[in-house]
């Protein structure tokens, strides 16, 4: 099978090609926000012209939930009219599309893990971006996985796992809010099980949500990674329930994925042990 990836740069699209090279038999077409932009329909097309994918992984995206909300205009190009873009062409050329989303097109008021067919109600922009690029698939594509995801971070990039090791690394006190719950998921897991979905052979197409195991508030995730990482003193991490942002937070997203581990793998991992994981890569890195 021949595999376009976009967003080849992010940290979700080196994690996939780290995990690719056990797929060997695939054909793998890894470019960069440089080498494809999504929002460019014309590019989109052309590209499609001249090869022919079996899988198209639309990892690229407009991530930056703070500066969304004075972004709108880009956050909606990218997510919602880059996906439309890709949605389109997978269409006419009989392209199964997996479509990366958030657990931020929920509002965070259930108080209990979401489902796929709990209704969607963002409270910032970028998941609201992120929705319509969702509905975008949807209205275009027959041949579809839509895989929601949350509080993704790997060894790559910037996330809040590598933010934390920054600043404890320059010995800075950290202050992190309790407010917010959610599941860390480790982009690589992420990675891995979007190529469990190619490698099924399965037609059961739509929206699958997919993170690591339990549950965790901010605070939590930061004491766990200097904590496992031996950088956790008396002084050096303050716990607070209110911690002013800009863009609104769900303050409950954690997501139910009985639906993906039913269907294509029993091995869920919790959040805890995954990050033994990444730490260990990002020491290897």
């Amino acid at each position: 099978m021949k595999i376009l990836i976009t967003g080849a740069n992010g940290q979700l699209g080196k994690c996939i090609k780290d995990v690719s090279i056990h797929y060997p038999a695939h054909n793998y077409l890894f470019l960069s926000r440089k080498d494809l932009d999504i929002t460019n329909k014309e590019g989109i097309q052309v590209l499609f012209d001249k090869e022919e994918f079996d899988f198209c992984i639309n990892a690229a995206a407009y991530t930056h939930v703070e500066k969304a909300e004075s972004n709108q205009e880009k956050a909606f190009l990218v997510n919602k009219e880059g996906a439309r873009n890709i949605a389109e062409q997978c269409k006419n050329n009989n392209t199964t599309m997996i479509q990366i989303s958030t657990d931020y097109v929920f509002d965070g008021e259930k108080g209990a893990p979401y489902t796929e067919k709990d209704l969607t109600n963002p409270i910032n922009v970028y998941g609201a971006s992120k929705l319509e690029g969702e509905k975008m698939v949807q209205e275009y594509c027959k041949k579809y996985y839509i895989i929601r995801t949350s509080w993704l971070y790997s060894q790559y990039g910037h996330n809040f796992f590598n933010t934390i090791l920054r600043i404890a690394k320059d010995k800075k006190s950290l202050t992190v809010t309790s407010e917010q719950t959610g599941t860390p998921t480790n982009a690589n897991d992420l990675a891995e099980a979007i190529l469990f979905f190619i490698n099924s052979d399965s037609t059961k197409y739509g929206i699958y949500n997919f993170s690591n195991q339990g549950k965790a508030t901010w605070y939590d995730f930061a004491k766990e990674i200097l904590t496992q990482t031996g950088q956790l003193t008396k002084t050096n991490l303050v716990k607070t329930d209110y911690y002013r942002t800009f863009a609104k937070r769900p303050a409950f997203s954690v997501l139910d994925g009985k639906k993906y581990f039913s269907r294509f793998s029993d091995q869920s991992i919790e959040w805890q042990k995954s990050l033994k994981k990444v730490i260990k890569l990002k020491i290897n890195n």
